[in-house]
């Protein structure tokens, strides 16, 4: 039975919801594995033989390797799991954070400081104005 999910309707949003801790779950594991020096030392060492070892898709492996933070969320990943690579790399959450959100970190940090991103434009996908297509020859004002 599908449940009702209206956070779905949230642009830029993944909820940490039941069915993404499932598809995620090996993801977030291997994370959590970082938290052992020995297992930082090998997966450094060999990024690929280390995640061989556990049961991820090859997408979710892809993304790691990559360091694709917002593909891993899309694949299951939680944020709270994925700093461990991160901290493994030596990166700050400040830095993972900024470049998920295709800003520099000064830039990130500015706007969280001063109240983060406005809510104008990023309640609800349904409210947002759709895109005419690109070769509409109406003009803006008569559609």
């Amino acid at each position: 039975m599908a449940l009702d999910k209206p956070y779905l309707d949230v642009p830029g949003t993944t909820v940490f919801d039941a069915e993404q801790s499932r598809k995620g779950y090996w993801l977030n594991q291997f994370c959590m594995s970082l938290m052992k020096a020995e297992n930082r030392t090998r997966f450094k060492a060999d990024e690929r033989a280390y995640l061989a070892e556990w049961p991820m898709t090859q997408e979710q492996r892809e993304a790691v390797l990559a360091r694709d933070l917002n593909r891993c969320i899309a694949l299951g990943g939680n944020i709270y799991f994925l700093v461990k690579i991160g901290a493994t790399d030596g990166v700050s959450v400040l830095k993972m954070v900024s470049t998920m959100s295709g800003m520099s970190e000064l830039d990130y940090q500015k706007m969280m400081l001063t109240g983060g991103r406005s809510p104008e434009g990023n309640r609800y996908l349904h409210e947002q104005q759709p895109a005419p297509p690109a070769c509409d020859p109406t003009p803006p004002e008569t559609r």
